[in-house]
């Protein structure tokens, strides 16, 4: 099986409520509030042939385009939710394939996932 992959970032604020309020979350309740992160992005797609199934950067500008505005305002949702949402359009937009999602803040801690 073959894949290609593109990645990109975009700003972002989003806050984790539950930190306020769960004391096995004390040492982090700062992320109940709203901050900042730098959001990578990285999608591998299943591709059926070597030469240019899809194309790197028409994939990259399509992926880029999803996020028009200048800084996410992701409220509550974390890394998976977004990656979750971002697979729908994925879906919608290469079906019969199988692709995977990573989404990190600030390129250190993040989370991975695999779709078909």
């Amino acid at each position: 099986m073959k894949y290609i992959w593109v990645t990109f970032q975009k700003e972002g604020i989003h806050r984790y409520p539950e930190a306020l309020t769960d004391p096995e979350l004390e040492d982090v309740k700062f992320l109940g509030y709203d901050h900042r992160h730098i959001f990578h992005f990285r999608v591998d797609l299943e591709v059926k042939h070597d030469n240019r199934d899809v194309e790197f950067i028409q994939m990259k500008r399509w992926l880029e385009s999803l996020y028009q505005t200048e800084t996410l305002k992701l409220d509550y949702r974390s890394c998976e939710m977004m990656s979750d949402d971002l697979s729908v359009l994925i879906k919608d937009k290469y079906p019969d394939r199988k692709f995977k999602i990573s989404v990190s803040e600030d390129n250190e801690n993040g989370s991975y996932a695999e779709y078909e």
